[in-house]
């Protein structure tokens, strides 16, 4: 009798061990903490958060890189004409040499004039460009100036259209939900629960929603910006030791190092 209870043990014991593979074949989740991904299981191996971004997102993806280390956006879909007209640029090299020309700490810094490419120290920047086409306002309400965003600056228009290629990168603030209640009422909208939390612990400058197009933001290198807010300036927000750039579409990888980098003047 022990015999064939024994005999029985091994039998179950074998067929649970047939039915474990089968699913792990199969990419059924059988451990808890596993990922499953393409339909393959990986056991106890939290994939990279990076990896997750860029997971089935085909959206156009642009490398920065700067004296200060290297930055990495993704530009909204949901704004096209920005978009198109960003990337544009980028790969006709517009942006290769220009410079960060104003660096507000705790609020944002900002780059794209053209004059900046060849201009001297203490030398006025921020009216370059305005010889260009204007792009028409792209304002959704979905996108909000949360830190690390990509938006396009302006002038005192009154459509509010944006330069044709400055553009800034929000640093920002922690925002509480008592300057929230009042902003809402300013700008005539309720942000959503989600929109409060990013405002609440990574912050942002709220204040520029709807007034002025986002279009992009960091997936990688969200310290750089930090690091050239934090860089001394002159008199009118520039740099004092300036910190130039250079820009390309970022074709399948994501570039994780953010070493300091030299980049020379053309």
């Amino acid at each position: 009798m022990k015999n064939v209870f024994k005999i029985l043990c091994i039998c179950t014991i074998s067929l649970c061990t047939i039915n474990v593979f089968a699913q792990v074949k199969k990419g059924v989740a059988i451990k808890k903490g596993s990922t499953i991904t393409s339909r393959k299981i990986v056991v106890g191996k939290p994939m990279p958060t990076n990896k997750i971004l860029l997971k089935n997102d085909n959206s156009i993806k642009v490398k920065i890189t700067t004296d200060s280390g290297v930055i990495v956006i993704k530009l909204y879909d949901s704004t096209p004409l920005h978009r198109d007209n960003f990337a544009k640029l980028v790969e006709s090299k517009f942006y290769d040499s220009l410079i960060f020309h104003r660096v507000i700490k705790g609020f944002m810094i900002q780059g794209g004039d053209p004059q900046s490419r060849d201009a001297q120290p203490n030398q006025m920047l921020g009216n370059g460009g305005g010889d260009m086409q204007r792009i028409p306002a792209e304002f959704n309400k979905t996108l909000i100036h949360k830190k690390g965003v990509l938006a396009a600056a302006r002038d005192g228009n009154p459509e509010k259209a944006s330069s044709a290629c400055q553009f800034y990168l929000v640093q920002g603030k922690k925002v509480s939900d008592q300057e929230l209640d009042g902003l809402e009422m300013n700008l005539g909208f309720k942000y959503t629960p989600a929109q409060r939390l990013a405002y609440k612990t990574i912050g942002g400058t709220p204040f520029l929603d709807q007034g002025y197009t986002v279009f992009g933001e960091v997936i990688s290198g969200l310290n750089v910006i930090d690091k050239i807010a934090n860089t001394q300036t002159a008199p009118g927000d520039r740099p004092k030791v300036d910190i130039r750039m250079k820009m390309e579409i970022v074709k399948k990888q994501v570039v994780k190092s953010n070493k300091q980098i030299n980049l020379k003047k053309k």
